[in-house]
């Protein structure tokens, strides 16, 4: 995979100041791409400087939308919605996305690195993996050379997954587990995750791949190994999944945040974060952790105001 870029192309990220994307842009910068972003929160500060230029989602004003992609070689889309609030809903997402790859290859955008889920399906009742495969087929139906990266769980420092299971077990003395929790999860370290996503853009042929580390652990066993490389002993119930999701509601209503959605518990569930086949990258998150167990659930991490400004 290309390790460097020789000829100062510019390449705009969807969200270059959000949790895996500000990883994908200092690895673009330091490879000598000229970076511009697409952000939803224009006003918010830019910890990239005069190195990045920042365009607002205009995905009402196409037009606008273009001026952004223009002697642009490649588009790095991490554009989603987690979950549906206020106007901000899967279909909204699927659509305004087709309004990008649109707007990207009519300014003459010339490759397309796209953010999928592992396991996305146009026949899924889960609106989220639903979505999800519709935007693979636009981006295959663009007529654009692309790369289609499916991560899991993404974990790094500012993981919400990984940090609020660790401030639950700092907190609590039980952890509930909805069902038996054999179910599977496989995440990859977001510094490799971007490194995934630049290195794509560097080549050529087309692509679609998993984006997952080394491990494969059982939900259990993820709470399991968290709670003990933060040092706090773990007593495991197994819960409905109902319950499980009640118990979080109510959590999310106390601290103003959604922890997890009915969705989530479903695609966990259902082994869909586990997704067979080789690992893309090597990092270990039993390793990352012994470095990193400090401030890991120190505090607790909201979705809500991370992308919705609202203090929890």
């Amino acid at each position: 995979m290309q390790e460097e870029n020789t000829r100062a192309e510019t390449v705009v990220i969807t969200g270059a100041f959000s949790y895996t994307g500000k990883y994908a842009t200092k690895l673009l910068l330091n490879r000598g791409y000229k970076v511009r972003t697409l952000t939803g929160h224009p006003g918010r500060g830019n910890p990239f400087g005069d190195r990045v230029e920042v365009f607002p989602y205009a995905f009402d004003q196409p037009g606008q939308l273009r001026k952004a992609f223009r002697s642009t070689s490649t588009l790095i889309n991490t554009y989603w919605v987690r979950f549906p609030r206020g106007k901000a809903t899967f279909e909204a997402a699927v659509h305004n996305t087709r309004t990008l790859i649109a707007a990207a290859k009519d300014a003459g955008v010339r490759r397309i690195v796209h953010v999928s889920i592992a396991n996305p399906s146009l026949q899924s009742p889960l609106g989220y993996y639903r979505g999800k495969a519709q935007l693979e087929q636009a981006v295959i139906e663009s007529g654009l050379p692309y790369a289609i990266v499916r991560p899991t769980v993404i974990y790094g420092l500012e993981d919400i997954l990984t940090n609020n299971i660790a401030w639950f077990v700092r907190h609590f003395p039980v952890f509930a587990i909805p069902g038996d929790g054999r179910y599977g999860v496989r995440p990859i370290f977001v510094e490799d995750m971007a490194r995934l996503m630049v290195n794509a853009a560097g080549q050529e042929e087309n692509t679609v791949f998993d984006a997952v580390g080394p491990d494969t652990f059982t939900f259990e066993e993820l709470v399991r190994l968290i709670a003990a490389k933060v040092g706090r002993p773990v007593r495991i119930a197994r819960v409905p999944a109902r319950l499980a999701y009640l118990c979080t509601r109510l959590t999310g209503l106390v601290m103003r945040d959604t922890v997890l959605t009915w969705e989530e518990y479903n695609g966990l569930m259902s082994n869909l974060l586990a997704p067979q086949g080789r690992c893309t990258r090597e990092t270990r998150l039993s390793h990352w952790l012994s470095e990193n167990h400090e401030p890991i659930g120190r505090h607790y991490a909201s979705e809500v105001a991370r992308h919705y400004a609202v203090p929890a």
